[in-house]
């Protein structure tokens, strides 16, 4: 059965010969006899006896090659069912996020992809400051020029809703810091203290790339600044730093009024149409003090 499934190309021709060929054959020497044979009646019985056997041969071609087509085609789904399915092609390994992202140390400061990153890993060398924060320890306005350009352009907006933003805290020194968290962490203890206030190095504030808006308190994410600034502030390259709900990923509380620059581009991947991406989560880092 294997040898005959496999050529049934041959096979078809053969039936066709079985089918059609050969009881032609006959019966057109059937024929020759009923024409050439003078007598009429054995003419006859010879012709009738040639139509007969040509038609018992085509109908046993026929039947014989249904019946071996349907044995075949069972064949043919035995040996699909017990043939090896091929190996599937293993898809080429991707880099992680870590290896795709470019992270660079220059004098003590981390960037990834370009972006300066501090956080609770990740800290500042304690006399890193912005260029124009001169010997301040403590300036509202000391922040990069980016930063506080992005702050005016959403100011003037949202003062021309009625809405009413100002900066409450901007660049902090380390030492300043410092003496911050060690205020914080003799009055609610270092666990706690830990849960919203950096430690000297590793605040935002260092940078002049991070700033904290109006009232510092829970209260302001129910203004209509603090929802206005919620969803607009990326069209400005601001994010919200610590979102709600992801103080797994960024180590500190929910703060609705602590924003960082981060450019354009990048905030508007983070503002992910208002379910906000950390900049841990989406460079796939920590935030843990070591």
């Amino acid at each position: 059965m294997e040898n005959i499934c496999k050529n049934q190309e041959l096979l078809k021709y053969a039936f066709i010969a079985i089918k059609y060929i050969l009881p032609a054959l006959l019966i057109i020497i059937g024929f020759i006899k009923l024409v050439t044979i003078t007598d009429t009646k054995k003419a006859l019985k010879k012709f009738l006896t040639m139509l007969i056997i040509g038609l018992v041969i085509c109908g046993i071609g026929f039947y014989a090659q249904k019946i071996i087509n349907k044995k075949c085609e069972t064949y043919n789904k035995i040996e699909e069912k017990t043939e090896p399915e091929p190996e599937p092609i293993p898809e080429p390994v991707k880099p992680s996020v870590k290896e795709e992202n470019k992270i660079e140390n220059i004098n003590g400061v981390t960037y990834i992809d370009g972006i300066l990153v501090v956080n609770k890993t990740y800290a500042l060398p304690s006399d890193y400051r912005p260029s124009n924060s001169g010997d301040y320890q403590y300036c509202t306005t000391c922040l990069t020029p980016e930063t506080i350009n992005a702050f005016n352009e959403m100011q003037a907006d949202a003062q021309a809703l009625g809405l009413n933003l100002y900066i409450s805290s901007g660049f902090r020194s380390y030492s300043y810091q410092e003496n911050l968290y060690n205020n914080y962490v003799a009055q609610d203890g270092k666990e706690e203290a830990d849960t919203y206030s950096a430690r000297p190095g590793h605040s935002e504030h260092q940078t002049g790339l991070a700033f904290d808006l109006n009232t510092i308190d829970d209260s302001f994410a129910y203004t209509a600044e603090g929802k206005w600034v919620a969803e607009n502030c990326y069209k400005y390259g601001l994010i919200l730093r610590y979102p709600k709900g992801k103080e797994q990923e960024t180590g500190y509380q929910y703060e609705s009024w602590h924003l960082r620059y981060v450019g354009n581009e990048l905030a508007q991947k983070l503002y992910n149409n208002g379910n906000w991406i950390t900049l841990e989560e989406h460079f796939k880092i920590t935030s843990v003090y070591q």
